[in-house]
């Protein structure tokens, strides 16, 4: 399919239909896991507190789990030579058995993480406070930029789908949200809002016909995803394959967790950028009242 196809093949209602069902089923995944857990998204152990202990993978996970069970034993995850278990809040005196019992058995191999409650509360709450912040702030510059109601709004509007998406993506692949799936998605709002400026400024700014603009744009755009996704893919590889080559090397967990974040937020943005927002200018521009000032396509 050709540029062409993809720009003004169909009409940008029909065309928008598409990233208004994928957004949909996004809200239905995170709205299910909320009411199964509370939060939108499965927290990690920098949120709900709990003990993460990294042992040498001696014996089989059955075995690990046995030995563990008699505590709130959330997760044991094979990370090629080593197992990372995973376990929920606990009294002090639980964590100082298990401790113990830990070290006892595994000496200085063993690598024992605890997170206290009240800190993962406090985590939690600079979460739900810089997330939202940082839209407010991001929206406010584009409004700044383009000065705009509706240009603004489908900027603002494309980033969130990207956001939403990728989260909604984290409860279908198991990817917790930790203080590495949450710089992940802060990352996504500054790119998703660097791809939709990069065709906004060029729809607006530039002479000429809407949909040979966007065509311009949108292979500068697809470029850049390209590129990155390239990187992001080659990230993947190496977190979750290079232990199975180089025993020694232990699986990269918080890099694996990100760039999954990362892929599916990239992809979403491919489709809201040059779906939603492209699709939302030419009907934006295209309106009767727009066609004095030169913009109509």
């Amino acid at each position: 399919m050709e540029l062409d196809d993809i720009i003004s093949k169909y009409p940008p209602k029909q065309m928008m239909l598409i990233p208004i069902v994928v957004i949909i089923l996004a809200l239905i995944s995170l709205g299910v896991t909320y009411l199964n857990t509370g939060s939108p998204v499965n927290l990690g152990i920098e949120f709900t507190g709990g003990t993460l202990a990294t042992v040498p993978a001696t014996e089989s996970e059955d075995a690990v789990v046995g030995e563990y069970d008699k505590y709130p034993l959330a997760d044991v995850r094979d990370v090629g030579s080593r197992y990372m278990i995973q376990f929920g809040p606990m009294s002090d005196e639980e964590y100082t058995e298990l401790a113990q019992q830990i070290v006892t058995k595994y000496g200085d191999d063993a690598e024992i993480r605890h997170m206290g409650p009240i800190y993962s509360q406090e985590l939690q709450a600079q979460v739900m406070r810089y997330l939202p912040l940082s839209f407010i702030l991001m929206a406010l510059v584009v409004f700044i930029v383009f000065r705009q109601i509706v240009v603004s709004l489908l900027v603002v509007l494309c980033a969130l789908a990207d956001i939403l998406t990728a989260a909604a993506s984290m409860n279908l692949t198991g990817v917790q949200l930790s203080l590495g799936t949450v710089a992940a998605l802060l990352m996504l709002i500054g790119y998703s809002v660097d791809t939709d400026i990069l065709l906004t400024m060029r729809v607006l700014k530039r002479k000429g016909a809407t949909d040979e603009k966007i065509k311009g744009a949108m292979g500068t755009g697809l470029t850049m995803a390209a590129t990155t996704l390239s990187a992001v893919i080659a990230l993947i590889l190496v977190s979750n394959l290079l232990h199975l080559i180089l025993p020694s090397f232990s699986r990269m967990d918080v890099i694996a967790d990100m760039t999954m974040v990362l892929v599916f937020g990239l992809a979403a943005d491919i489709l809201n950028t040059w779906v939603t927002n492209a699709q939302g200018l030419r009907w934006y521009l295209s309106r009767p009242r727009k066609a004095a000032r030169g913009q109509k396509r």
